[in-house]
């Protein structure tokens, strides 16, 4: 089983015709993800990757019965791309662009919230369901098929904690990016209870960040919700206040010195009953005891 994406989830990709837009196309489709068409306005009738171009989001999916897009348009144009994928009748939008406003976000995700979609991103590298599909920008290689479902605000993090579990000969369910921007579409608890009802998941790793209180909500939603065990890691112990790590939403408040810092988030978690890593390298151990029904 999956979640969010399985083999038959079939990918259209907005801005294709850009060099983003075109390499990652490729890498899905080599991941085998159902990647059917190209979007760009102005650019229709073209080829990239021998996928055909739409100029407008409601063609392709007229033509390929879409269900899903990942965008890389720029972020001055991406917060209208995403309407009109939503507009067009998309349930899945996955979208890579960094840098698009908050303001503009904010205006985005309360339109998504009069429809059916599910939004992950910005600022995202995606989401991978293991040997079935791909939509956004993770390294396929680094994977193998397994009972371990991750969720995580970095993706060079998990790409990070994936390869080490994965050399540690532990595979994985389902990988989903939701970003590091403040404000952003699906988040740590919605994938939890998608983690919960996934057979295939046996644990569930969650990898954070200083900054916001995604964390926090996390830890009380594992309290009350969740039966799996669950391994985590918070990036950023070391970092002083009022300093960022990256992405725009990973800052720790400034003035207390503490809110959103790695510390209080890690304190949540394990009061949830959660094994919190310290160092990426001790992921590895951490999920083996849970598998092995130690923690």
């Amino acid at each position: 089983m999956a979640i969010l994406i399985d083999k038959s989830t079939r990918i259209i990709v907005q801005g294709v015709t850009g060099y983003e837009g075109s390499l990652h196309a490729g890498r899905m489709l080599a991941a085998g993800g159902m990647v059917l068409a190209g979007v760009t306005p102005g650019k229709g009738g073209q080829n990239v990757n021998r996928l055909p171009v739409y100029g407008s989001v409601a063609e392709a999916v007229a033509e390929h019965q879409a269900t899903a897009s990942v965008v890389f348009v720029p972020a001055a144009s991406a917060p209208l791309a995403i309407l009109e994928a939503a507009d067009a009748g998309l349930r899945l939008i996955v979208v890579v662009t960094e840098g698009i406003p908050v303001r503009d976000m904010v205006q985005v995700v309360a339109h998504l919230a009069e429809r059916e979609v599910t939004l992950i991103g910005p600022n995202c590298p995606g989401v991978l369901t293991v040997g079935q599909s791909s939509a956004g920008i993770m390294p396929s290689k680094i994977f193998r098929p397994g009972p371990v479902g991750v969720v995580s605000r970095s993706g060079t993090l998990s790409y990070e904690i994936v390869a080490g579990l994965s050399r540690a000969g532990i595979g994985q369910t389902t990988c989903v990016g939701i970003g590091g921007d403040p404000v952003h579409g699906i988040g740590f608890t919605e994938c939890l209870e998608l983690f919960e009802h996934d057979d295939a998941t046996r644990v569930i790793m969650l990898i954070g960040e200083i900054g916001g209180d995604e964390e926090e909500r996390a830890a009380e939603y594992i309290r009350r919700n969740i039966t799996k065990p669950v391994v985590a890691y918070v990036a950023g112990f070391a970092l002083p206040p009022a300093r960022s790590i990256g992405h725009a939403g990973a800052i720790i408040g400034a003035g207390s010195g503490s809110v959103g810092s790695a510390g209080l988030k890690a304190s949540a978690l394990e009061s949830a009953g959660v094994s919190v890593a310290r160092r990426p390298a001790e992921v590895a151990t951490f999920v083996k005891l849970a598998l092995a029904g130690g923690m």
